[in-house]
């Protein structure tokens, strides 16, 4: 699958559509982000059954500042609208499948269990 740009008018519509998400927040000139790019776009043909989405973050400013993104390459990891992974910097090959590979193996339904407890935890101190 090809890599789709993303941007502050479709981005929620895609996290919130699709099981899995990566987005690399990446600029023009940007030359780390020049030599990730291969390897975002060599996984997104590998990996049919995840989204590859890319943030130019100088045209989204207000969606990179969303996601408190402040270096980039940024990469995201979203599962079923969880962020499972968020770091700043260049990936090699095998670490982006090592991210890929471990967001798929997560138990989701676990993950939003914990979730749920530490939101009720937080508005119980709340009160």
């Amino acid at each position: 699958m090809a890599t789709i740009e993303l941007s502050k008018e479709n981005f929620e519509d895609v996290v919130t559509q699709n099981d899995m998400v990566i987005v690399d927040f990446w600029a023009p000139w940007c030359g780390p982000c020049k030599g990730f790019e291969p390897v975002f776009e060599a996984a997104s043909e590998k990996h049919r059954d995840v989204v590859f989405g890319k943030v130019n973050s100088d045209q989204q400013q207000e969606l990179a500042a969303a996601f408190n993104v402040r270096s980039i390459p940024f990469l995201m990891f979203f599962r079923e609208k969880v962020i499972l992974f968020a770091q700043a910097g260049a990936l090699p090959a095998e670490a982006l499948e090592s991210v890929l590979s471990q967001g798929r193996e997560l138990d989701m339904a676990q993950v939003h269990k914990d979730i749920a407890a530490q939101q009720a935890e937080q508005a119980g101190q709340k009160a």
